[in-house]
Protein backbone atom coordinates (compact mmCIF):
# COMPACT_ATOMS: atom_id res chain seq x y z
CA UNK A 1 0.00 0.00 0.00
CA UNK A 2 1.06 3.60 -0.90
CA UNK A 3 1.81 6.02 1.78
CA UNK A 4 1.86 9.58 2.14
CA UNK A 5 5.46 11.01 1.58
CA UNK A 6 5.14 13.79 3.48
CA UNK A 7 3.29 15.23 5.92
CA UNK A 8 -0.78 16.17 5.01
CA UNK A 9 -2.16 19.24 6.09
CA UNK A 10 -5.35 20.95 5.10
CA UNK A 11 -5.88 22.24 2.01
CA UNK A 12 -5.28 25.94 1.00
CA UNK A 13 -5.86 28.79 -0.82
CA UNK A 14 -2.54 30.61 -1.33
CA UNK A 15 -2.86 30.31 -5.14
CA UNK A 16 0.38 28.90 -6.01
CA UNK A 17 1.17 26.66 -9.20
CA UNK A 18 0.94 23.98 -7.06
CA UNK A 19 -1.99 24.55 -5.30
CA UNK A 20 -3.72 24.99 -8.35
CA UNK A 21 -2.27 21.86 -9.80
CA UNK A 22 -3.65 19.90 -6.76
CA UNK A 23 -6.99 21.22 -6.55
CA UNK A 24 -7.52 20.60 -10.59
CA UNK A 25 -5.93 16.73 -9.75
CA UNK A 26 -8.76 16.59 -7.13
CA UNK A 27 -11.07 17.50 -9.30
CA UNK A 28 -9.93 15.49 -12.27
CA UNK A 29 -9.61 12.38 -10.03
CA UNK A 30 -13.43 12.58 -8.40
CA UNK A 31 -14.45 13.25 -12.39
CA UNK A 32 -12.99 10.26 -13.64
CA UNK A 33 -14.14 7.88 -10.25
CA UNK A 34 -17.31 9.27 -10.98
CA UNK A 35 -18.03 8.20 -14.23
CA UNK A 36 -16.96 4.10 -14.21
CA UNK A 37 -19.44 1.67 -13.42
CA UNK A 38 -18.92 -1.34 -10.53
CA UNK A 39 -19.34 -3.68 -13.54
CA UNK A 40 -17.03 -2.11 -15.99
CA UNK A 41 -14.13 -3.09 -13.35
CA UNK A 42 -15.58 -6.66 -12.25
CA UNK A 43 -17.34 -5.55 -9.00
CA UNK A 44 -20.89 -6.01 -7.79
CA UNK A 45 -22.93 -3.07 -7.60
CA UNK A 46 -25.14 -3.88 -4.53
CA UNK A 47 -28.54 -2.71 -3.57
CA UNK A 48 -27.77 0.58 -1.52
CA UNK A 49 -25.07 2.41 -3.11
CA UNK A 50 -25.67 5.70 -4.02
CA UNK A 51 -22.67 7.14 -4.80
CA UNK A 52 -22.63 8.02 -8.39
CA UNK A 53 -19.68 5.34 -9.98
CA UNK A 54 -17.27 4.39 -8.03
CA UNK A 55 -16.47 4.81 -4.27
CA UNK A 56 -13.20 6.28 -3.06
CA UNK A 57 -12.56 2.82 -1.32
CA UNK A 58 -12.85 0.63 -4.39
CA UNK A 59 -10.69 3.01 -6.04
CA UNK A 60 -7.77 2.83 -3.58
CA UNK A 61 -8.26 -0.95 -3.40
CA UNK A 62 -8.30 -1.23 -7.45
CA UNK A 63 -5.07 0.65 -7.45
CA UNK A 64 -3.48 -0.97 -4.42
CA UNK A 65 -3.39 2.74 -2.39
CA UNK A 66 -4.38 3.40 1.18
CA UNK A 67 -8.01 4.92 1.05
CA UNK A 68 -6.86 7.24 3.54
CA UNK A 69 -3.95 8.38 1.08
CA UNK A 70 -6.23 8.08 -1.72
CA UNK A 71 -9.16 10.71 0.00
CA UNK A 72 -6.61 12.92 0.66
CA UNK A 73 -5.36 13.15 -3.31
CA UNK A 74 -9.23 13.62 -3.73
CA UNK A 75 -8.94 16.33 -0.89
CA UNK A 76 -6.34 18.65 -2.95
CA UNK A 77 -4.30 17.69 0.31
CA UNK A 78 -0.16 18.67 0.08
CA UNK A 79 1.23 15.39 -0.36
CA UNK A 80 3.39 13.56 -3.01
CA UNK A 81 2.66 11.16 -5.73
CA UNK A 82 4.42 9.06 -6.95
CA UNK A 83 5.01 8.24 -10.77
CA UNK A 84 4.21 4.21 -9.38
CA UNK A 85 0.59 5.63 -7.94
CA UNK A 86 -0.13 7.80 -10.90
CA UNK A 87 0.21 4.84 -12.94
CA UNK A 88 -1.68 2.15 -10.57
CA UNK A 89 -4.50 5.33 -11.04
CA UNK A 90 -4.58 5.50 -14.55
CA UNK A 91 -4.83 1.98 -14.83
CA UNK A 92 -7.53 1.53 -11.84
CA UNK A 93 -9.96 4.13 -13.38
CA UNK A 94 -9.58 3.03 -17.38
CA UNK A 95 -8.01 6.57 -18.43
CA UNK A 96 -7.31 6.86 -22.34
CA UNK A 97 -4.01 7.78 -22.98
CA UNK A 98 -4.75 11.88 -23.55
CA UNK A 99 -6.38 11.45 -19.60
CA UNK A 100 -3.00 9.72 -18.56
CA UNK A 101 -1.21 12.39 -19.62
CA UNK A 102 -3.12 14.71 -17.79
CA UNK A 103 -3.10 12.63 -14.75
CA UNK A 104 0.75 12.44 -14.68
CA UNK A 105 0.85 16.60 -15.61
CA UNK A 106 -1.36 17.15 -13.42
CA UNK A 107 1.57 14.92 -10.68
CA UNK A 108 3.71 17.06 -11.32
CA UNK A 109 5.75 13.90 -12.70
CA UNK A 110 7.09 12.20 -15.78
CA UNK A 111 5.42 8.54 -16.83
CA UNK A 112 7.83 6.17 -16.59
CA UNK A 113 5.66 3.72 -19.13
CA UNK A 114 4.64 6.30 -21.73
CA UNK A 115 1.81 4.50 -23.56
CA UNK A 116 1.78 4.25 -27.41
CA UNK A 117 -0.97 5.95 -29.29
CA UNK A 118 -3.93 4.59 -28.61
CA UNK A 119 -4.67 2.38 -31.89
CA UNK A 120 -7.83 3.21 -33.26
CA UNK A 121 -9.49 1.82 -36.24
CA UNK A 122 -9.31 4.26 -38.74
CA UNK A 123 -10.81 4.94 -42.58
CA UNK A 124 -7.99 3.34 -43.61
CA UNK A 125 -7.59 0.51 -41.40
CA UNK A 126 -11.26 -0.50 -42.03
CA UNK A 127 -10.46 0.09 -46.11
CA UNK A 128 -7.78 -2.19 -45.63
CA UNK A 129 -9.99 -4.88 -44.00
CA UNK A 130 -12.59 -4.74 -46.64
CA UNK A 131 -9.92 -4.96 -49.31
CA UNK A 132 -8.25 -8.20 -47.89
CA UNK A 133 -12.11 -10.08 -48.47
CA UNK A 134 -12.60 -12.62 -49.34
CA UNK A 135 -10.14 -13.26 -47.03
CA UNK A 136 -11.06 -13.05 -43.17
CA UNK A 137 -9.41 -10.35 -41.18
CA UNK A 138 -9.71 -8.58 -37.99
CA UNK A 139 -8.46 -6.02 -35.32
CA UNK A 140 -8.09 -7.87 -31.89
CA UNK A 141 -6.00 -6.26 -29.41
CA UNK A 142 -3.72 -8.63 -26.85
CA UNK A 143 -7.08 -9.19 -24.26
CA UNK A 144 -8.65 -11.08 -27.68
CA UNK A 145 -11.02 -8.14 -27.61
CA UNK A 146 -12.51 -7.82 -31.86
CA UNK A 147 -11.91 -3.88 -32.33
CA UNK A 148 -13.03 -4.76 -36.25
CA UNK A 149 -14.10 -7.53 -39.01
CA UNK A 150 -14.72 -7.62 -42.32
CA UNK A 151 -17.22 -9.57 -43.72
CA UNK A 152 -15.80 -12.61 -44.25
CA UNK A 153 -14.36 -12.97 -40.69
CA UNK A 154 -17.97 -11.68 -39.53
CA UNK A 155 -19.08 -15.28 -40.46
CA UNK A 156 -16.36 -17.71 -40.26
CA UNK A 157 -16.76 -19.03 -37.02
CA UNK A 158 -20.57 -17.76 -35.65
CA UNK A 159 -22.55 -14.53 -36.72
CA UNK A 160 -20.65 -12.14 -35.01
CA UNK A 161 -22.87 -9.06 -36.28
CA UNK A 162 -25.70 -10.70 -34.16
CA UNK A 163 -23.33 -10.58 -30.73
CA UNK A 164 -23.77 -8.04 -28.35
CA UNK A 165 -20.65 -5.73 -28.35
CA UNK A 166 -19.20 -6.71 -25.27
CA UNK A 167 -19.56 -10.84 -26.20
CA UNK A 168 -17.13 -10.36 -29.24
CA UNK A 169 -13.80 -11.31 -27.57
CA UNK A 170 -12.39 -14.47 -29.19
CA UNK A 171 -11.43 -16.20 -26.04
CA UNK A 172 -14.94 -15.75 -24.57
CA UNK A 173 -16.79 -17.20 -27.46
CA UNK A 174 -14.30 -19.99 -27.69
CA UNK A 175 -15.10 -20.99 -24.39
CA UNK A 176 -19.01 -20.28 -24.30
CA UNK A 177 -20.28 -19.99 -27.68
CA UNK A 178 -21.73 -23.24 -28.66
CA UNK A 179 -21.87 -21.89 -32.81
CA UNK A 180 -18.29 -20.88 -32.43
CA UNK A 181 -16.96 -23.87 -30.58
CA UNK A 182 -17.93 -26.16 -33.86
CA UNK A 183 -16.71 -24.91 -35.57
CA UNK A 184 -13.36 -24.81 -34.57
CA UNK A 185 -12.22 -28.46 -35.53
CA UNK A 186 -9.35 -28.66 -32.81
CA UNK A 187 -11.17 -27.57 -30.11
CA UNK A 188 -9.00 -28.67 -26.75
CA UNK A 189 -5.55 -27.52 -28.80
CA UNK A 190 -7.25 -24.35 -29.49
CA UNK A 191 -8.75 -23.97 -26.19
CA UNK A 192 -5.52 -24.40 -24.61
CA UNK A 193 -3.13 -22.60 -26.53
CA UNK A 194 -5.70 -19.32 -26.30
CA UNK A 195 -5.46 -19.51 -22.45
CA UNK A 196 -2.35 -19.81 -22.54
CA UNK A 197 -1.39 -17.11 -24.53
CA UNK A 198 -4.31 -14.81 -22.39
CA UNK A 199 -2.05 -15.73 -19.20
CA UNK A 200 1.25 -14.55 -20.85
CA UNK A 201 -0.22 -11.58 -22.23
CA UNK A 202 -1.71 -10.66 -18.82
CA UNK A 203 1.47 -10.94 -16.80
CA UNK A 204 2.00 -6.94 -18.08
CA UNK A 205 -1.72 -6.25 -16.58
CA UNK A 206 -2.15 -7.90 -13.87
CA UNK A 207 -3.73 -4.81 -11.38
CA UNK A 208 -5.84 -3.13 -14.96
CA UNK A 209 -9.87 -3.35 -13.68
CA UNK A 210 -10.79 -4.59 -17.77
CA UNK A 211 -8.01 -7.38 -17.47
CA UNK A 212 -9.54 -9.17 -14.33
CA UNK A 213 -12.89 -8.33 -15.28
CA UNK A 214 -12.94 -10.86 -17.94
CA UNK A 215 -11.05 -13.13 -16.58
CA UNK A 216 -13.51 -13.26 -13.37
CA UNK A 217 -16.40 -13.74 -16.16
CA UNK A 218 -14.60 -16.46 -17.92
CA UNK A 219 -13.79 -18.54 -14.71
CA UNK A 220 -17.90 -17.82 -13.46
CA UNK A 221 -19.28 -19.09 -17.02
CA UNK A 222 -16.72 -22.21 -17.87
CA UNK A 223 -15.73 -25.31 -15.84
CA UNK A 224 -13.54 -25.63 -18.64
CA UNK A 225 -11.54 -22.62 -18.78
CA UNK A 226 -10.98 -22.93 -14.51
CA UNK A 227 -9.85 -26.24 -15.14
CA UNK A 228 -7.26 -24.90 -18.16
CA UNK A 229 -6.71 -21.68 -16.43
CA UNK A 230 -5.38 -23.73 -13.25
CA UNK A 231 -2.24 -25.40 -14.84
CA UNK A 232 -0.41 -21.80 -14.81
CA UNK A 233 0.84 -22.58 -18.66
CA UNK A 234 1.70 -19.75 -20.66
CA UNK A 235 2.10 -19.80 -24.70
CA UNK A 236 3.91 -17.25 -27.14
CA UNK A 237 1.53 -15.88 -29.85
CA UNK A 238 2.39 -16.91 -33.55
CA UNK A 239 -0.23 -17.92 -36.19
CA UNK A 240 -0.40 -21.86 -37.23
CA UNK A 241 -2.53 -23.54 -39.72
CA UNK A 242 -6.38 -24.40 -38.58
CA UNK A 243 -9.12 -26.28 -39.59
CA UNK A 244 -12.36 -24.47 -39.52
CA UNK A 245 -15.97 -26.11 -40.27
CA UNK A 246 -17.84 -22.96 -41.19
CA UNK A 247 -21.78 -23.52 -41.03
CA UNK A 248 -22.39 -22.22 -44.40
CA UNK A 249 -19.39 -23.34 -46.35
CA UNK A 250 -17.99 -26.44 -44.77
CA UNK A 251 -14.56 -27.29 -44.00
CA UNK A 252 -12.04 -24.79 -44.79
CA UNK A 253 -7.76 -25.18 -44.12
CA UNK A 254 -6.79 -21.68 -43.37
CA UNK A 255 -3.42 -20.49 -42.36
CA UNK A 256 -3.80 -18.44 -39.27
CA UNK A 257 -1.31 -15.21 -39.19
CA UNK A 258 -0.81 -11.81 -36.79
CA UNK A 259 0.65 -8.78 -38.12
CA UNK A 260 0.93 -6.61 -35.16
CA UNK A 261 0.26 -3.19 -35.64
CA UNK A 262 2.24 -1.74 -32.81
CA UNK A 263 4.14 -2.92 -29.57
CA UNK A 264 3.72 -6.61 -28.99
CA UNK A 265 1.18 -6.04 -26.21
CA UNK A 266 -0.89 -3.62 -28.54
CA UNK A 267 -2.99 -4.24 -31.31
CA UNK A 268 -2.90 -7.18 -34.08
CA UNK A 269 -3.86 -7.63 -37.81
CA UNK A 270 -5.22 -11.37 -37.55
CA UNK A 271 -5.80 -12.73 -41.07
CA UNK A 272 -6.69 -16.54 -42.48
CA UNK A 273 -5.17 -17.62 -45.46
CA UNK A 274 -6.38 -20.56 -47.46
CA UNK A 275 -4.22 -23.28 -47.60
CA UNK A 276 -5.52 -24.85 -51.01
CA UNK A 277 -8.04 -24.20 -53.45
CA UNK A 278 -10.96 -25.58 -52.23
CA UNK A 279 -10.63 -23.04 -49.13
CA UNK A 280 -10.05 -20.64 -51.30
CA UNK A 281 -13.73 -21.35 -53.00
CA UNK A 282 -15.24 -21.54 -50.09
CA UNK A 283 -14.37 -18.47 -48.66
CA UNK A 284 -15.59 -17.15 -52.00
CA UNK A 285 -19.28 -18.51 -51.07
CA UNK A 286 -18.87 -17.54 -47.70
CA UNK A 287 -18.39 -13.42 -48.44
CA UNK A 288 -21.38 -13.81 -51.38
CA UNK A 289 -23.55 -15.41 -48.07
CA UNK A 290 -22.06 -12.25 -46.06
CA UNK A 291 -22.70 -10.11 -48.78
CA UNK A 292 -26.76 -11.36 -49.15
CA UNK A 293 -27.24 -10.95 -45.17
CA UNK A 294 -25.65 -7.24 -45.30
CA UNK A 295 -27.92 -6.22 -48.19
CA UNK A 296 -31.16 -8.01 -45.66
CA UNK A 297 -31.51 -11.10 -48.54
CA UNK A 298 -31.68 -14.80 -47.68
CA UNK A 299 -27.96 -16.39 -47.74
CA UNK A 300 -27.35 -17.57 -50.93
CA UNK A 301 -24.00 -19.53 -49.66
CA UNK A 302 -24.09 -22.38 -52.62
CA UNK A 303 -22.99 -25.80 -52.10
CA UNK A 304 -21.86 -26.74 -48.48
CA UNK A 305 -18.62 -29.00 -49.07
CA UNK A 306 -18.34 -31.92 -47.36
Amino acid sequence: MATATTTATAPTSTGTDADVRRHELAAFLRSRRERITPEQVGLVRGRRRRTPGLRREEVAHLSAVGVTWYTWLEQARDIHVSPQVLDALARALLLDPTERSHLFALGGESDPHPESPCPTVTPALRAMLDQLEPLPACVQNSRYDILAYNRTYGRLLCDLDALPREDRNCIWLAFTNDEWRAAVAELPDVTRAMAGKFRASMAEHLAEPAWKALLHRLEAASPEFREIWARHEVVAQGGRTKFIRNAHVGMLHLEHTNVWLGPNSGPRLVTYVPVDEESRAGLERLLACADGTADGQPRQCGTMAQ
